[in-house]
This record gives structure tokens, C-alpha cells and sequence, in this order.
């Protein structure tokens, strides 16, 4: 059983124990940061009204959401699921992850979804926009997925492999800055309303995946049945040192690896001679 705390004191002088403090702050956000403006009956309230909000936003947030993918969960052996576990851990570690005590349950989704060759390059708290359940969003070397678990029921996967996603955009807001996905049918916006540096961080991270791909160089061919003159369009050298900065910087984050990196340089290099 959960210990009674002092700082989860109510109003009126009641308390809430910790179980009881992250089951209504899946509700109300507020309640976590404001408890102590919240009385008793302000508490069971928020939780009669729960099913009646969740009844509002079906039909609003089946418009919102994209299709549900749900996929089933690889069916991996206990000893599988320890090892990506264990090199899940060990990628949060080094990205210095920086995840609420609400993301538990998402986070032992994932060895059950990322396989041991595809590698985490960043995660953070996000939700879609409009509902009630909490979650995370992971950006890997291959895709973008999206876990979210309500306070109840099974968790939710969305999936967004990288050819499907055409640019990433951030709204900035002083509370809940979201995220937005830009596939090829529709738009999927993601709150991250728990941390927003690290809402930010997370972007700083995608942005340069999604919003400027390394251009390779297109081949020109001329048509020696015409004769026709095909006019290349040289890249100007100060284009090519930015887009090699750029490979740098992904090669530092570990999304480009040291053999992936020199191919690309070399390549960029060569439209220099």
C-alpha cells in the first residue's frame, strides 16, 4: 500500500496517496500541479465526469486520430525481451531520456515493438492532442512510433515508418508545445504537455531527419540519340560544407553510424572536384 504524503494534502485537508495522485492527474493535469487548491469532492467529481468526457471525445478524437494500427506484439521468449530491454535501458541512458513516472507502462511496450537492430535516437512524453491517455513518442532509425495508455485498457501502437513522414513542424506554447507529424495523407499533432525543453530537445532532434535530408546528387544524362545539351546545375560549395556540418551532427547523435557517415562525406566531397 501506498504511503500517505504530506504534499498530496487536498484543501479540506485530505490526502491522497501516490496511486490515487497519478490516477486522477491521468484525468486532470492540473490536480498534479495545483493539488492543494482541490478538495475532496472536487476529486470525486473530476472522476463521475470522467466517463462522461471520454463519451464526448469518441467521436471527435476518432476524426483527429489516424488509423489505429494496434499492431500485435512481436511474440518474443523472456530471455529476447530481457535483451532488448536491457539495450532499450541502455539507449534512455545515453540519450539522457527525461520521462514522468506516468510512462511506465509505455516503456515496457517496448521491447515488445523495437526490434535489437533498430536503434532508439529519441523519445518524450507526447499525447495526441484531445484525449485523455498518456504516452510517449519514439523516434528510431527506421520510423516514428506513438504508445499510449489510458488509465485503463490495453496500450495503444501507432506506427510512421520514415518514407511515410514528409516534414515535422513544432508549435511553441509556454504550457503544451505540440508536435506535428506530417505524413502523406494527414496531419498527426502530438501534446507534450509534461516537459517542454524536453518537448524541444526531442524536436531538435527530429528536425534534421525529417526537414533536411541529405540531397543526393542527381545524375544527369545526356541524350546522345538528340544530341541535346543537358545543363547540370553544379552545387555550390558552400551548400555541400553545410550539408556536411549537418551529416556531423547526425553522426554525433548516433543516428548515422562512422561507415554510413564517410560514405555520404565522400560522395559530398566529390561533387567538389
Amino acid at each position: 500500500m501506498d504511503k500517505l504524503l504530506g504534499e498530496n494534502k487536498l484543501s479540506d485537508g485530505g490526502v491522497l496517496c501516490n496511486k490515487c495522485l497519478d490516477k486522477i492527474s491521468y484525468i486532470n493535469q492540473e490536480v498534479l500541479y495545483n493539488l492543494n487548491q482541490f478538495n475532496i469532492d472536487d476529486i470525486q467529481r473530476i472522476v463521475q465526469n470522467k466517463n462522461a468526457e471520454l463519451n464526448s471525445l469518441t467521436v471527435t478524437t476518432q476524426e483527429n486520430l489516424p488509423v489505429m494500427i494496434d499492431e500485435e506484439r512481436q511474440h518474443i521468449s523472456k530471455e529476447e525481451y530481457k535483451r532488448r530491454k536491457q539495450k532499450i535501458k541502455s539507449e534512455l541512458e545515453r540519450l539522457n531520456a527525461n520521462l514522468s513516472v506516468f510512462t511506465k507502462g509505455e516503456i515496457k511496450e517496448l521491447p515488445s515493438l523495437i526490434p535489437e537492430d533498430e536503434k532508439i535516437v529519441g523519445i518524450t512524453d507526447a499525447q495526441f492532442v484531445n484525449t485523455l491517455a498518456a504516452g510517449i513518442l519514439v523516434a528510431t532509425s527506421k520510423r516514428m512510433i506513438s504508445v499510449s495508455k489510458a488509465m485503463f485498457g490495453a496500450a495503444k501502437i501507432n506506427d510512421y515508418p520514415n518514407e511515410k513522414i514528409k516534414s515535422v513542424s513544432f508549435v511553441t506554447n509556454p504550457r503544451s508545445p505540440i508536435i506535428k507529424l506530417h505524413l502523406e495523407e494527414r496531419v498527426v499533432e502530438f501534446e507534450c504537455f509534461m516537459d517542454k525543453e524536453d518537448a524541444e530537445k526531442f524536436y531538435d532532434i527530429i528536425r534534421p531527419i525529417y526537414n533536411n535530408p541529405v540531397q543526393q546528387p542527381q545524375q544527369h544524362i545526356d541524350s546522345v540519340n538528340t544530341g541535346a545539351n543537358t545543363t547540370v546545375s553544379a552545387t555550390p560549395s558552400l551548400e555541400i560544407l553545410e550539408q556536411l556540418e549537418k551529416l556531423g551532427k547526425l553522426r554525433e547523435k548516433g543516428i548515422l553510424t562512422d561507415s554510413e557517415f564517410t560514405e555520404q562525406k565522400r560522395k559530398l566531397l566529390g561533387q567538389l572536384k
